[in-house]
């Protein structure tokens, strides 16, 4: 379905009437704070859940210096804490398209494997899961696991039998409402003095 006129984007790219590029473009400032949002989405629903989460933790670093999304502030499971980290990947991007085209979440399972790569040394201290959603609403194997356990963990809590159902259903809302955000950043300024 066309969802534009073809145009270039700011990075200088050509958009086509699916809007294809905007939703894989590495420049999108949509991109970090749709990240963010999702992130913060997750820490909530955590606390819903009566378990206390640090966003960002210090002191859990990679080698390169970078940190995971989130860490349970008590056991998750095995009496280890559990580190996340999130991802939203598009399955239309080059870099995915050919697994995509072979098997539905082929992009959210590739994306949820190269961050498990990256978080392996904390393996053995903590639990390490990543949440890898793709743009077009299907999550990697594993998230879908740990989502529904979230869920309920959080009925158990609110008494609302329908935690984990309303769970995807906010990550998927949200994913969508930043794929519209990102169509919208890649058009070109409107100069309404003409």
């Amino acid at each position: 379905m066309d969802l534009c006129v073809p145009h270039e984007c700011h990075c200088g790219s050509r958009v086509d009437a699916c809007g294809v590029h905007s939703f894989a473009c590495k420049r999108a400032p949509g991109k970090t704070i749709r990240h963010h949002a999702v992130n913060d989405l997750i820490a909530r629903a955590f606390s819903s859940a009566g378990l206390p989460v640090s966003k960002e933790p210090l002191g859990l670093f990679r080698s390169d210096g970078k940190q995971p999304d989130g860490l349970t502030l008590v056991p998750w499971s095995s009496g280890k804490a559990l580190c996340r980290h999130v991802t939203v990947t598009c399955p239309l991007a080059e870099s995915y398209i050919s697994a995509a085209a072979l098997e539905t979440g082929a992009a959210a399972e590739l994306a949820a494997s190269r961050k498990e790569e990256k978080y392996a040394d904390l393996d053995g201290r903590y639990i390490f899961e990543p949440i890898a959603i793709e743009t077009l609403g299907v999550f990697n194997t594993s998230s879908r696991q740990l989502l529904s356990d979230l869920g309920r963990k959080m009925s158990e809590s609110t008494g609302e039998a329908r935690e984990a159902s309303f769970l995807f259903q906010r990550c998927s809302v949200l994913v969508q409402r930043f794929n519209a955000i990102l169509l919208h950043d890649s058009l070109p300024a409107y100069d309404c003095t003409d």
